[in-house]
């Protein structure tokens, strides 16, 4: 992993206490210590030294928005009428709590997001009312994912 121009080198043992958490974040520590075969407070070590390095930060419960009623998942290409409105429209999709996320890419698009709606009647409100609205916006792709077939973190 590159930080701050610093390639972070990582051992063996800290692959395994990721490969754990990663797995399940609240795993107890002194169980992942017990297979790996060191103490609890060397896993601690560890642990703190990864995250001033940058490697990991935080840990989070992942929510499952079929649950809550979001079944229509989609990705869309916004393509903005001038690049020096990045900033502007970056700030204004970051009001939109449907959008998850937004990658600034090489290509057609100015930016492509990843949005989360009820229906496809909810996906087309916003894209007409929030996302065209905001100053700047051209016109938009909407590609409606059907199903998420991967969904993994880097493997280690």
């Amino acid at each position: 992993m590159k930080i701050n121009s610093l390639l972070i080198e990582i051992d063996g043992i800290d692959k395994e206490i990721l490969r754990y958490l990663m797995d399940d974040a609240r795993k107890p520590i002194l169980q992942i210590a017990n297979k790996i075969g060191i103490s609890g407070a060397a896993i601690h070590q560890r642990l703190k030294k990864l995250e001033q390095s940058g490697v990991i930060s935080g840990s989070k419960f992942i929510v499952n928005p079929k649950v809550l009623g979001y079944n229509t998942m989609a990705f869309v290409g916004v393509y903005l009428d001038k690049a020096s409105r990045n900033s502007e429209a970056v700030k204004d999709l970051k009001k939109i709590p449907e959008v998850l996320e937004c990658h600034y890419t090489t290509g057609n698009w100015s930016v492509l997001i990843k949005i989360i709606c009820r229906d496809n009647e909810h996906l087309m409100q916003l894209l007409n009312t929030k996302i065209q609205a905001i100053e700047g916006v051209s016109r938009t792709e909407t590609f409606i994912s059907l199903d998420q077939q991967i969904d993994r973190q880097i493997q280690l």
